[in-house]
């Protein structure tokens, strides 16, 4: 296996690694890799994002405007260029990577693919035949209406083709909410492609997220591994609660990871991704992937040998990694629960004074009512006492304007 050599943070010799998107997710990347030596530049389209409180210099600028991610990019000359969010330039990416002197995480045609809904599904549906649920995508109100009557029904999901963390996501139960869905999701994507999805509503049991990572085994060749799958509970699309392990069949952990390695294997790169899926039984149907690091895998915090954001940094650096669990964990988010600047936050020494538990806040500059704050973290011997814990170390924590 041939020898990785990394350079020293702040040396010329330094190995550079800048983040597009510097959120909570970000954050915990930053530090793992600065374990490891490497210097991070956090970039953001505000200031004093998560990520940029701990990395080694930061830049705010218009990620989606080509011109300016190409010129940072220029200036800056990393060796990895590592994506958080889905609105970015991708076509600047694809031309840096032409050029053959960085590395894109894991691939430009993985960040082109995954920031737009159409791409990754017809991917995976119509390519690979992997089982989805129905859908279609309409440019118009009028088509969204003909594919509902011709056979997607109600309840159905309809969501902006990019987006994320749930903006623009509804679910309609009866045709005269449809018009009102179809305007927020038009209006509230990161990015208006003009296009939006209607899925069809599957009758699942619970749905997961299979962290999947592909990194160099001892021979120095690409091995796929998976993390125990982590169950979670989503509101409005967006994660409220995970835990793991979630509890599946045998042939329902098979045919997960048989999908997420074909997925993987399709989109190629190395480091970790987050596939999300459906479960009824033992069967399984794909719902979405993520490139990097997923909200839900935060709780590997508590349970990994190896978090997310380690086994990330990790596989991004060519270094071994280690998925197993060492315990049973669950964590809850800390929403905002008012709009304020300069936030303060109380209730902590109360929160913490619950068995096994853990609280990280994210240090986000502005709340909102709904905006992750933070995350409660918790261990225990069940998933039902891991679950109670950090949803009541979550509910401790208060948030309230500084003056």
């Amino acid at each position: 296996m041939k020898q990785l050599k990394l350079g020293t943070a702040l040396t010329d010799g330094a190995t550079r690694a800048l983040l597009l998107g510097s959120g909570e997710l970000g954050k915990e990347l930053t530090i793992s890799l600065q374990r490891f030596g490497v210097e991070v530049i956090a970039v953001d389209r505000y200031p004093n994002a998560p990520a940029q409180h701990v990395a080694h210099r930061s830049h705010v600028i218009d990620m989606t405007d080509s011109g300016a991610v190409k010129q940072l990019i220029a200036m800056e000359r990393p060796d990895f260029i590592i994506p958080e969010i889905e609105a970015i330039a991708t076509e600047a990416l694809a031309e840096i990577e032409a050029e053959g002197w960085c590395t894109i995480v894991p691939n430009a045609r993985a960040i082109q693919l995954t920031m737009n809904r159409e791409g990754i599904r017809t991917l995976a549906a119509e390519q690979l035949k992997i089982p989805t649920s129905g859908y279609a995508f309409a440019e118009s109100f009028a088509e969204l209406q003909a594919a509902v009557d011709a056979g997607i029904g109600y309840p159905c999901f309809i969501k902006p083709t990019m987006s994320s963390s749930g903006k623009g996501q509804s679910m309609v139960k009866t045709p005269d909410r449809l018009e009102q869905a179809w305007n927020y999701a038009k209006s509230s994507g990161r990015v208006d492609t003009g296009k939006v999805i209607v899925e069809a509503k599957i009758d699942f049991d619970f749905e997961i997220t299979l962290l999947t990572v592909r990194a160099l085994n001892e021979s120095g060749n690409i091995q796929t591994y998976f993390c125990e799958p982590i169950g979670h509970v989503q509101e409005n699309g967006d994660y409220r609660e995970s835990w793991q392990p979630q509890a599946m069949t045998p042939a329902a952990i098979k045919s997960a990871q048989d999908i997420a390695a074909k997925i993987t294997d399709e989109i190629g790169g190395l480091g970790l991704f987050g596939v999300e899926l459906f479960i009824k039984g033992d069967q399984v149907w794909f719902s979405e992937v993520s490139p990097r690091p997923h909200d839900t895998g935060m709780v590997t915090m508590v349970t990994q040998k190896q978090n997310e954001f380690e086994l990330h940094a990790r596989a991004i650096l060519g270094l071994p990694v280690d998925t197993s669990l060492q315990k049973v964990g669950a964590s809850a988010v800390i929403l905002g629960g008012i709009d304020a600047k300069g936030v303060v936050y109380e209730g902590l020494a109360r929160a913490l004074a619950i068995a096994d538990s853990e609280i990280r806040l994210f240090g986000k500059p502005e709340a909102y009512v709904n905006r992750r704050m933070g995350v409660a973290l918790a261990g225990a011997e069940t998933i039902d006492e891991a679950r109670n814990r950090a949803v009541k170390a979550a509910g401790l924590v208060v948030i309230k304007p500084t003056f």
